[in-house]
């Protein structure tokens, strides 16, 4: 009989994988992440199945990554940069979709019309989670690119769930809701956001006159994080967008420090390795590999297009070569929210196991290749300072 408490087991095992795998990728000067998406890799390919309490734990580890990213972006800045911010995304949306879609048309004429679309739509779907840590461990988050790519990815997220809607309304029109009602979803979720922001603030500000709140201010933080994650996700935005934005609205009180500081120690040593352990135990590799073919127009093309259309959009905005490079490989790779929209395309019969295999296979090459990619970029910035002076 198999004991309730299995999962203590499980979850020990995969904390000190995460940690010696963490150890080995640091000591071959790569991220930390890095190590522990292929030790989930290895776990998940017949050693350990991924339980329904270890993929909570992951949920857990996600949002409170986005929340500390949140925590530690200057605000001002991220409003200052908003229209170049749209700009980045409005490019990782277009050049993707267009790559994909032409590749697929081109490379793969058997293929229809809609089954391309559809794979150009799974294209432009960020999952800026495997960056933003790459970015923290070498200490990048808070720059310019740092901020631009998580401004970017937010708004990449929610004009992907607007495009989904148009394609399965026209290939389904009773499928989803109508366009509307998703942008004024939308508009309503900004909204509470804003109103939610302005009482938190208020509130913190005149309590702090008359009470010391330094311990209780971290439970309401949490408390926060955890109700805008659900709050999103009920709204039809991703989790981690409301929770980025609980820690946007903390990195405007005093406490921003001491909230990120002890929110880090519990999300570093627990949460979030499950999570990059758990993207990793997600992946079948034999299935992923069955579809090399379309599996490598996704990666090149849809690589490509992240770094082109991103890095355009950067150019625009004023930012130098070597900086739009590191915004377009920040924001190349892919993760949950590419199976999801393959998956709904599977469910409609629209794309096929072969297609859903090759958006996996599209899903393990750009998390794999993301954290050296992005760290290189920064490591070359500094070599060609360095040259120059």
């Amino acid at each position: 009989m198999e004991s309730k408490y299995l999962f203590l087991l499980q979850l020990a095992a995969i904390l000190l994988a995460a940690h010696v795998a963490g150890l080995i990728s640091e000591r071959l000067k790569q991220p930390a992440v890095l190590g522990q998406i292929i030790v989930g890799l290895i776990l998940g390919a017949g050693f350990m199945e991924k339980t329904e309490i270890i993929n909570q734990f992951a949920e857990i580890g996600v949002v409170l990554l986005m929340f500390i990213a949140g925590l530690e972006t200057d605000v001002k800045e991220l409003v200052e940069s908003g229209k170049s911010s749209s700009m980045i995304a409005l490019g990782g949306v277009i050049a993707p979709a267009v790559l994909v879609f032409a590749g697929m048309m081109l490379i793969v004429p058997s293929h229809d019309k809609t089954v391309a679309l559809f794979l150009g739509v799974v294209a432009t779907a960020t999952s800026v989670s495997i960056s933003v840590q790459t970015l923290r461990e070498i200490g990048k988050l808070r720059t310019k690119q740092g901020i631009m790519i998580l401004g970017a990815a937010i708004i990449d997220d929610v004009v992907g769930i607007v495009l989904l809607t148009l394609l399965v309304g026209m290939v389904s029109p009773n499928a989803t809701s109508s366009v509307f009602m998703v942008i004024l979803k939308i508009v309503v979720f900004f909204a509470i956001l804003y109103a939610l922001g302005f009482v938190v603030i208020r509130v913190l500000k005149k309590i702090d006159d008359k009470f010391i709140v330094e311990d209780k201010v971290i439970i309401w933080a949490i408390v926060l994080c955890l109700f805008l994650a659900f709050l999103s996700e009920e709204f039809g935005v991703a989790a981690i967008t409301g929770a980025y934005f609980a820690g946007l609205i903390f990195s405007m009180t005093k406490h921003q420090h001491q909230i990120s500081h002890e929110i880090g120690k519990i999300s570093g040593f627990i949460f979030t390795p499950v999570f990059f352990v758990g993207i990793g135990m997600d992946i079948n590799i034999m299935e992923a590999l069955s579809a090399l073919g379309i599996g490598s127009i996704l990666i090149v093309l849809g690589s490509l297009g992240k770094i082109i259309g991103c890095g355009v959009g950067a150019r625009l905005s004023g930012f130098d070569s070597t900086q739009s490079l590191q915004i377009g490989v920040g924001m190349v790779p892919r993760a949950e929210v590419a199976i999801i929209v393959a998956n709904l395309g599977l469910k409609m019969s629209i794309l096929t196991q072969k297609d859903m295999a090759a958006t996996i296979l599209m899903v393990l090459v750009t998390t794999l290749i993301t954290p050296s990619l992005l760290k290189w970029t920064f490591n070359r910035k500094q070599k060609i300072g360095e040259v120059h002076s």
